[in-house]
């Protein structure tokens, strides 16, 4: 068996390994991954700036010493800066920028030893909960490549399901890493609010609905990642709660006797029976574990939430576009996006500074209202995505109907923006595939600041029910 089989489906901090006790050179790890990539990227289009010539300088070279020397990486082609690399958005707009320096967040990342090869493809601007961009093409489900990868770190997603690496980057204003994971049968977790850097280019992303991290295989390489990355930048806004001890002895450690509420339930949303029935599954193996599971509706009033988060996701499209064409001295027009994002762009331009603030004040009544719910139960157990991946597609709006895509994915997402608005800390874990072969995630969320009970629960789950020997269709092993 050659070195691109042996690795192509061990987890990150086992590849790492492999280099600490000199079994491979990083840069063998390196030419691994690349030919993955080319086997599989042809099939369901993951990575859209190959780096494979840089990536194999710096595995030749020194690289630091971390907890994942010369381990391959792929960045998600959204807000994390690549110093002379081009980063799109997924947008024509921005197809010719290319950032001068780099974001603290990458810097951490090679700090921890990560060698990037490439960058993932995205929706433009990130909006949607599938990567389709006009620009690159869609990203296809190794799983069906018929089916939607999610969004909107698709590519990434998708990348880490199929082998090409053990892990990669992903950002999260409203569902973005919990989606695509679930629809790609892999770890997921959104961190809490100023977990994890954002600068130097953002001090906080659309009042603090966005926050970095990554997807991965195993559950410990999430672990050991969040401990490599976060922590506060300089200037920073705010910063999440430091954490008791490093996420990474989380992963083993007794979660003791958790109090579960769960709900396949979103206002009117009923899910669909697999999501239903993967909850009701996962649900079941908790109480089996000894944890106390029961029924309970978050009581979240969904309607009068919509307006105020499209308050700020216009708004956000609106300042993206504004922002980007001040730094490149373009003038946006509709011919240079997609239907959808100029539609959301206008709406954006619409809205006053007043109409802002009270969104911002009204979400963060959510935020109040979501902890108290809280005090009774230590997590909360949903569907992550109301159906299982839907067929590509579905989500494209059109010149009579400009707004159909967002509308589309508000019914296809109604468990995940609520943890962007709160800041908590979610995560998908892949327990379940439904008839038709496809990963059907659910979503655990915990209170501000408290990942460490993700991460033990994750653990006892992922030991409890396995699922790193999955293989989809389209794999490169």
């Amino acid at each position: 068996m050659s070195l691109v089989e042996e690795t192509a489906y061990l987890d990150a901090t086992a590849q790492a390994e492999l280099v600490r006790k000199g079994e491979v050179k990083p840069v063998e790890l390196v030419e691994a991954a690349i030919r993955r990539v080319e086997k599989v990227n042809p099939q369901i289009n993951a990575v859209i700036t190959p780096m494979f010539d840089q990536a194999l300088r710096e595995a030749e070279g020194d690289l630091p010493e971390g907890p994942f020397t010369g381990v391959p990486f792929l960045l998600k082609d959204l807000l994390a800066h690549c110093k002379g690399i081009r980063m799109a958005f997924g947008s024509a707009f921005l197809q010719d920028y290319v950032p001068d320096f780099d974001s603290e967040l990458v810097i951490r990342l090679r700090k921890a030893g990560l060698v990037v090869i490439g960058k993932t493809n995205v929706p433009e601007f990130g909006i949607l909960p599938t990567t389709e961009p006009h620009l690159f093409g869609p990203t296809r489900n190794p799983w069906n490549p018929e089916r939607i990868a999610g969004g909107s770190s698709g590519g990434s997603a998708a990348a880490v399901a199929s082998g090409m690496v053990p892990m990669a980057h992903g950002n999260d204003g409203g569902g973005s890493i919990r989606i695509p994971a679930s629809c790609c049968g892999v770890f997921g977790l959104k961190p809490t609010r100023g977990r994890n850097p954002l600068g130097p280019a953002f001090g906080d992303l659309i009042s603090g609905l966005v926050a970095e991290h990554a997807l991965t295989r195993s559950v410990r390489d999430s672990a050991a990642l969040l401990d490599a990355t976060c922590g506060p930048d300089l200037g920073d806004p705010y910063w999440a709660p430091p954490p008791a001890r490093p996420f990474l002895e989380e992963v083993g450690a007794d979660p003791g006797r958790l109090r579960i509420a769960f709900t396949t339930r979103a206002q009117d949303t009923q899910a669909h029976p697999d999501c239903v029935k993967a909850v009701e599954e996962a649900a079941r193996l908790c109480a089996d574990l000894g944890h106390h599971v029961e029924e309970r509706d978050l009581v979240l009033d969904v309607e009068a939430i919509t307006p105020h988060f499209m308050t700020l996701w216009g708004a956000a499209q609106a300042w993206m576009a504004d922002g980007m064409a001040l730094a490149l001295g373009k003038t946006p027009s509709p011919d240079q996006f997609e239907i959808l994002t100029w539609a959301l762009i206008e709406m954006g331009h619409g809205f006053n500074a007043s109409q802002y603030l009270l969104a911002v004040t009204a979400l963060q009544g959510v935020s109040r209202d979501i902890a108290r719910q809280f005090t009774d139960y230590d997590l909360w157990l949903t569907p992550t995505v109301a159906e299982p991946p839907p067929p590509l597609g579905n989500f494209e709006s059109t010149p009579d109907n400009p707004l159909y895509g967002i509308i589309r994915a508000a019914a296809f997402v109604p468990f995940t923006p609520i943890c962007n608005v709160t800041g908590q800390p979610a995560m998908n874990v892949p327990l379940y595939w439904n008839e038709e072969g496809l990963p059907v995630g659910v979503q655990f969320v915990a209170r501000f600041g408290d990942e460490a009970t993700l991460f033990r629960l994750a653990a006892q789950l992922e030991e409890a029910r396995p699922w790193a020997g999955r293989r989809p269709p389209v794999n490169a092993a």
